[in-house]
């Protein structure tokens, strides 16, 4: 059978097993969600080793290179924009990579279910250091993945018992995060006062969003399961463009768009197991892929 994800797998293992048939490249495959306009993708940087350079998650630094999160390799990758391998930086189990408003670059560790007794966090570094170095600046989570900044610059991490809330301090607003625990949280992005997240722990699939104000008042946006004819898709990580609409990076290779205040939702890419998505730095309608095989996709959006 393909690689069980991570995140969750002591809970999500028998769901997975059962499904194999169902989710399991070159099996009978999920049926897709109603496609949209078409995405164009192609492959910017290969896999030197499929699965080995499972690449979980991706973001840009303010120089336009591009920092991947090599799952099982424990680091990660920066490359240049000719998509040369330029640097990499040790991190266990790497998540999500984000830039954050101090301009270092933030990468979740322990995105594993050895997290359950060797908790994982948020490490930080100067992408631009010749060799850059990284420290802890925050830990203590059970199977942290997803993470994003507000415009306040507080970190919001998406993990496995909820949603954690960090200040700029490094300090915990255990408070806000009250209301959100046990959703089995997976990506995470803000737009416009609201954290959207992906959860996966029942059922799989559902987007939530989260109001930055009041956490308590969450709401689900959609659940892309059910639009599967009832089977389960597993919803990894998200982004959202200038004008707030999601796309959300699927088990069985859909990129979906996602429309947060109708909850209309379609498929513009259909392909092989995606990770995350990130926005390309000055290129309006083009994204960059991260895929369980190891290979970087590079899409152009339909508009």
């Amino acid at each position: 059978m393909r690689t069980l994800r991570r995140r969750g797998a002591f809970l999500l293992s028998a769901v997975a097993l059962a499904l194999t048939g169902v989710l399991a490249p070159g099996a009978g495959a999920a049926p897709s969600i109603a496609a949209c306009d078409p995405a164009v993708a192609v492959t910017a940087v290969a896999a030197r080793v499929p699965v080995l350079d499972w690449a979980e998650n991706l973001g840009y630094d303010a120089q336009g290179n591009l920092w991947v999160s090599r799952l099982y390799r424990n680091e990660v990758q920066r490359y240049d924009t000719a998509g040369n391998l330029t640097a990499t930086v040790p991190v266990e189990f790497p998540g999500a990579v984000r830039l954050g408003p101090d301009g270092l670059l933030y990468v979740v560790y322990g995105d594993a279910p050895v997290s359950v007794v060797r908790p994982g966090g948020v490490l930080r570094f100067d992408p631009a250091a010749a060799v850059p170095k990284p420290e802890v600046f925050v830990s203590g989570f059970p199977m942290p993945n997803g993470a994003a900044f507000d415009p306040s610059g507080n970190l919001y991490v998406a993990t496995l018992s909820g949603v954690i809330k960090v200040r700029p301090d490094d300090s915990l607003d255990t408070e806000w995060a009250a209301p959100l625990a046990g959703l089995a949280a997976n990506g995470a992005v803000v737009h416009d006062g609201v954290l959207y997240v992906t959860a996966n722990g029942g059922p799989l699939g559902r987007i939530v969003s989260v109001p930055l104000d009041a956490p308590a008042s969450r709401s689900t946006v959609a659940d892309l399961s059910s639009q599967l004819a009832g089977l389960p898709d597993f919803a990894d990580d998200l982004l959202a463009d200038p004008s707030g609409i999601l796309y959300v990076t699927t088990l069985t290779g859909q990129l979906i768009r996602v429309d947060p205040t109708s909850g209309a939702t379609c498929a513009v890419l259909n392909g092989q197991p995606l990770t995350a998505v990130a926005a390309v730095p000055g290129r309006p309608d083009e994204l960059t892929a991260s895929t369980e095989s190891g290979a970087l996709l590079r899409i152009q959006l339909s508009r």
